[in-house]
């Protein structure tokens, strides 16, 4: 399989939600689907074969990251990303410009609650119009990331879908600065597709649609970037500092995004947003909500989900869910799991991650059968 394809399969009557297959190099991406968070090549405390026996479909790489550590031109001379890591599944990677965003404003919770500020310290050294400069947080080295550099980055790296340089600019902006942001940010991303243009490489790109929550700044890039030879979109920058906020900035994005084209939602997929937005006809979501809340021995079940540390489950010898088929509850109980976090045993990071992902993973495919028989 060579080439990019994305084929509804079914559109729902009741709703904007859809069921799909993105076609990759490397296998199907079947939609809806939760993307795991793999930051540096791998998911936290797991491997890569064990995430691909869970059966997620894709899995969201830094380049940012790989960058610095261990460096894209390594990862070409091990054969691309695929074969370093050891993963035969789609894999899709960022731009880098997440980070212009992160480094400078701090954390995505501040920031979606509006509370975002300049760091003193930050590594960002300054935004020009040809790119962004930073200084490694590993080392101190001074790099300057362009739309060319992200892009070669990224062909060196070698995953399925790429994306284009883009700036994210904080809720709090002002119209103005808002402005001169998404007009930068689309040129970043034209000359992130003329890069990408010269040799596709098997490889698809995804157009990230900016704005903040100005509706038209919004459409205004909606109608832009849809112009041009993306094979997809992901939305991306502040979207609001609340549910409500942001469920009412997507439903007005997705009027304005093609219908024959898959699309993304950058940075959210915590179980509340996914029942809101899968009927908004959003087909990708990538969090590492999951994963995070593993380690810190939070476990997702159908109901509030289990906290392991609290007393009640030193002496509950059931698993997470007696119906759940994952390594972890076919061969694990409460108590063993309470007692390895007690213990600070690196094994409990690995087990409420398995589990995690395998709730998530179940999850969208309850919601894919639920869209074909009309009940989403």
């Amino acid at each position: 399989m060579n080439e990019f394809k994305f084929e509804v399969i079914y559109s729902s009557k009741k709703s904007k939600a859809r069921v799909g297959k993105i076609y990759t190099p490397h296998g199907i991406i079947n939609t809806p689907s939760f993307v795991a968070v793999g930051t540096n090549g791998t998911i936290k405390a797991l491997d890569n074969k064990m995430i691909e026996s869970i059966g997620l479909d894709l899995m969201f790489c830094n380049t940012y990251h790989l960058i610095l550590q261990p460096g894209s031109k390594l990862i070409k001379k091990a054969g691309g990303i695929h074969k370093f890591i050891n993963r035969d599944m789609p894999i899709i990677t960022d731009s880098g410009g997440f980070q212009v965003f992160s480094l400078a404003f701090g954390s995505v919770a501040s920031e979606l609650k509006s509370k975002g500020a300049k760091k003193t310290n930050c590594t960002l050294l300054k935004i020009t119009e040809e790119g962004a400069t930073f200084r490694s947080y590993r080392d101190g080295t001074k790099i300057l990331l362009t739309p060319e550099s992200s892009i070669q980055a990224q062909k060196d790296i070698a995953s399925d879908i790429i994306i284009p340089l883009d700036e994210l600019p904080p809720y709090h902006m002002d119209l103005k600065a808002l402005k001169k942001s998404l007009d930068r940010t689309h040129r970043w991303e034209k000359r992130s597709l003329d890069c990408h243009l010269k040799n596709r490489q098997n490889q698809a790109m995804y157009a990230v649609i900016h704005g903040g929550i100005n509706k038209d700044l919004r459409e205004e890039s909606s109608k832009y970037l849809s112009s041009l030879d993306f094979d997809g979109f992901a939305i991306g920058g502040s979207v609001g500092k609340n549910k409500k906020e942001m469920i009412e900035m997507l439903t007005f994005t997705m009027k304005h995004l093609p219908i024959d084209k898959p699309n993304h939602l950058l940075g959210i997929g915590d179980i509340s947003s996914l029942e809101e937005c899968i009927p908004l006809g959003i087909d990708t979501f990538d969090s590492s909500y999951p994963t995070k809340a593993a380690r810190h021995g939070f476990v997702l079940t159908n109901k509030k989900g289990i906290k392991l540390t609290k007393k009640e489950n030193e002496q509950n010898f059931n698993p997470i869910d007696k119906n759940c088929s994952c390594y972890t509850c076919k061969n694990f109980t409460l108590s063993y799991l309470h007692h390895l976090f007690k213990a600070k045993e690196l094994t409990a990071l690995s087990l409420a991650s398995i589990h995690n992902l395998h709730f998530m993973a179940r999850y969208m495919k309850d919601i894919r059968e639920k869209i074909l028989i009309g009940e989403i």
